[in-house]
């Protein structure tokens, strides 16, 4: 029997109750995570232990029945692979050096350094309940280029804007390496047991028109074909976080099966023009997981009423925050699966 989240992808989908899961479901908001974290003293030692990964990431499908896991791990995790020293602040997120040229990385450990990543995924596909998707997951090349030629996170992306005008030859060969290097870790994913990919356009609201076109449509799209090209056929997932650029051309032009949307966008404008075979997800505004009670069901049922008819993938529209109350979540799972008006 297909599992309820593949089947939105299948000819025929499964269109009563729409399957569910949240991104960063496994995080800081739950207290096993938090104390997971403690006990193993950095973000990276929960990465690249695969029992600590593992651990992570079933968390939330114990305590909620969510019908996907996606893998615990993060994008910077591709940079570092290459070369490119990374390191968590305490408060203040991810830390690099900074790289001004794709000739500043370095292949020889790539896959050395991800097998960690792929041992996770591997052990996953036996701890997973048999009913639950296992999902993995990259950063877009645009979106891990702007952390790496900044050497941390930005409000406006600044950094890699200016080295794309100032020198775009460099700014490509940056682009290039992560291509290749954000195809073969997708492929080495679903080599290890992944049945879903998603890829991450977390900074997509900061370019638009042609630098949009260069900067994440045409290597996302690359990415994609790659894979294809691979003989990998397991559906991919886009989300881009934020963006003015029409997001069904988007969603056409890259070559994607599914596309993830936040709560800014035109919600009904886009499934309204969506093809039927493109599977819908999220939507739903992350801060009413915080507040809860009316406000959250009737958000929860107007994206349902949407939605009837087409595959749709119940999930927010950007990740939980870590002021989330568990409960909360574990209303939403319940509305869901009741169906309840």
């Amino acid at each position: 029997m297909m599992k309820n989240f593949l089947s939105q992808f299948s000819p025929t989908p499964k269109l009563d109750v729409p399957p569910i899961w949240l991104m960063r479901q496994a995080g800081r908001y739950l207290p096993e995570y938090q104390a997971l974290r403690k006990e193993a003293g950095g973000f990276l030692n929960l990465c690249y232990r695969p029992d600590r990964a593992e651990e992570v990431t079933l968390q939330p499908i114990r305590r909620y029945g969510f019908d996907a896991a996606i893998l615990f791990a993060d994008i910077l995790l591709v940079p570092h692979a290459l070369g490119q020293e990374l390191w968590f602040e305490t408060g203040e997120g991810p830390r690099l050096t900074p790289v001004r040229s794709g000739d500043a990385y370095q292949w020889d450990q790539f896959h050395t350094v991800l097998a960690p990543v792929y041992e996770t995924v591997s052990r996953l596909t036996v701890s997973l309940p048999k009913e639950t998707t296992l999902i993995g997951f990259a950063g877009a090349p645009w979106t891990v280029a702007s952390y790496a030629i900044a050497g941390r996170g930005t409000s406006d992306q600044a950094p890699a804007k200016q080295l794309m005008a100032e020198d775009p030859a460099a700014f490509q060969s940056i682009l290039d390496v992560l291509i290749e290097a954000t195809t073969q870790y997708l492929a080495r994913q679903v080599a290890s047991g992944a049945e879903v990919l998603q890829i991450f356009e977390s900074w997509a609201g900061s370019l638009s028109g042609d630098a949009f076109e260069t900067a994440c449509i045409v290597p996302v799209q690359k990415i994609i074909s790659n894979l294809r090209s691979m003989g990998i056929s397991v559906p991919i997932i886009v989300f881009p976080r934020a963006s003015t650029y029409d997001i069904v051309t988007y969603v056409q032009e890259t070559g994607a099966d599914g596309v993830s949307l936040d709560q800014f966008c035109d919600f009904q404008d886009v499934i309204d023009r969506l093809p039927a075979h493109i599977v819908s997800q999220g939507n739903l505004d992350p801060e009413l997981l915080i507040t809860g009670g009316a406000d959250l069901i009737r958000a929860i049922n107007d994206i349902r009423d949407l939605t009837q008819g087409r595959p749709h993938i119940f999930n927010l529209g950007h990740g939980i925050t870590p002021q989330t109350p568990p409960e909360n979540v574990a209303l939403l799972v319940n509305h869901i699966r009741q169906d309840v008006r």
